[in-house]
């Protein structure tokens, strides 16, 4: 079994377990993963070798109790800590998030682009295609990427749309090549 579909089957479990007990597991999750996120020792005590499984569970439990989690994630957290699968939390919680979204009936993408910040014509216009093509709310944040020279590049799950100068001047250069 492959390491995504380890994850996959992860977040589904636990997924159709917060379902089945009436708990967010999408928004506690969110908020382990914001508090992992904004304190390095947490971090660092989670994710290293250095500390034991009972040290690790010990700050875990302090952490979800001051954040008021129910006992399902609580649960949840402490299996990961016990079958050495903390190294694939953040990629649970990716799957779970994107279940959440789907439950929701909405999906959440990526706009790549040069400038500071995208066009907010341009972002409804893409929002307003993805969602009469896809069927689902749309959500796009914006992301700067240098190496995109001009134009854009959307990103929303496994479909990408790819309109940028350099992915053009790709085709332009295969195509001359392959004549």
């Amino acid at each position: 079994m492959s390491s995504s579909d380890v994850t996959r089957a992860y977040a589904k479990s636990i997924y159709d377990l917060g379902k089945e007990k009436g708990t967010d597991i999408a928004s506690e999750l969110t908020t382990i993963q914001e508090a992992i996120n904004s304190s390095n020792d947490l971090e660092t005590v989670l994710f290293m070798d250095v500390f034991t499984v009972e040290e690790k569970q010990s700050v875990l439990n302090e952490v979800m109790a001051k954040l008021n989690t129910s006992g399902l994630t609580q649960n949840v957290m402490n299996f990961l800590l016990q079958e050495n699968r903390m190294g694939i939390f953040p990629l649970i919680y990716k799957e779970i998030i994107v279940m959440d979204d789907h439950a929701k009936g909405f999906l959440r993408g990526t706009i790549e682009g040069n400038e500071s910040s995208a066009n907010q014509e341009f972002v409804q216009e893409i929002k307003s295609y993805l969602e009469g093509r896809l069927g689902k709310k749309t959500e796009l944040d914006y992301v700067q990427n240098s190496d995109i020279t001009a134009g854009y590049r959307v990103t929303v799950e496994d479909l990408q749309l790819d309109a940028s100068v350099d992915n053009q001047l790709n085709k332009l250069k295969e195509n001359i090549l392959n004549s």
